[in-house]
């Protein structure tokens, strides 16, 4: 990864960013879609909010010990202290919180779907929100996207009855995605990505940890193997590796061409619930990745 990677948002002006290799934005689709099947795992030995306030804790302290190690932590100021932990709460505790725990109660593949839109909700809010122009381009590009997430999971959303709290939970969750997309680019907090993404990290736990202690019972956690392992996994190379990927793309990317990439995310899903779960995975679950992969080149395209 080159060296400007680390700058912050607010030091490439998206206007003049030089854009994204395809290096990094592999990586964050590979590691950010392998979550589900890691989660999956995890929650089996452990209680969704309990076990995400843990693997904030341990990667939002990694985290700033990377910053202050590499002699780039640096403490930042009042405004952009509380642009981080607003954006903690949106991005970590009411994202993720929201999402894993409505999926207790709704499938998976819904959730999948759900949260999937958030790119063409992000298309539709990006312009009167960052100026950002939507053309006719990424308008058929994010159309497309979200016509493949449609596609790829069709034979998993037909003739299931959806709990009605589940759906308003993780509906939230997409809600507080979208927000804290579009609040990161308004926002543009001048702290380094290890610095930022530790505060954000920290602050979820925070939030999280109260709900955790009232709704949950740590003593349902079962110390296993496969929860370590998972759970390391997760604060590695999701917390640490996918969430500085995610920030990165955005700082450097618009806010539609980055969350276009969201589009990926339920077939790779299913690719890694094959893989590791041993999920069945059928033919028209493929056929679905061609009109998200042209979705998120004509999002992502630059104007010519």
């Amino acid at each position: 990864m080159k060296a400007t990677s680390t700058l912050s948002a607010a030091a490439i002006p998206a206007q003049a960013s030089p854009g994204i290799s395809w290096a990094p934005i592999a990586a964050f689709c590979f590691l950010w879609s392998s979550a589900f099947a890691a989660a999956k795992i995890a929650v089996r030995d452990c209680p969704p909010l309990t076990l995400l306030t843990i693997r904030f804790v341990i990667a939002g302290a990694l985290m700033l010990g990377l910053a202050a190690a590499s002699g780039r932590w640096k403490m930042p100021s009042a405004r952009d202290l509380a642009a981080l932990i607003l954006l903690g709460v949106l991005n970590n505790a009411l994202y993720l919180g929201l999402s894993w725990s409505g999926m207790t109660t709704v499938s998976s593949a819904f959730t999948a779907v759900l949260i999937s839109t958030n790119p063409l909700l992000i298309g539709v809010l990006a312009g009167p929100v960052l100026g950002e122009r939507l053309g006719w381009r990424k308008l058929l590009g994010l159309c497309l996207g979200l016509a493949g997430v449609a596609l790829v999971l069709r034979s998993r959303l037909s003739g299931m009855q959806e709990d009605l709290h589940g759906t308003l939970l993780v509906t939230g969750g997409l809600v507080a995605l979208v927000a804290g997309t579009l609040l990161y680019k308004r926002l543009k907090p001048s702290s380094g990505l290890w610095t930022s993404t530790g505060i954000q990290s920290l602050a979820g736990a925070v939030a999280l940890l109260p709900f955790a202690l009232m709704h949950e019972n740590i003593g349902d956690a079962r110390m296993t193997a496969s929860l370590f392992w998972s759970m390391a996994y997760m604060i590695v190379a999701v917390s640490m590796g996918g969430y500085y990927l995610w920030f990165m793309i955005l700082g450097r990317a618009s806010a539609t061409a980055a969350s276009a990439l969201h589009f990926l995310m339920p077939p790779l899903g299913l690719l890694f619930g094959w893989l590791v779960l041993g999920e069945h995975v059928s033919w028209l679950d493929l056929l679905g990745i061609v009109p998200i992969a042209l979705g998120i080149w004509l999002a992502t395209r630059r104007a010519e």
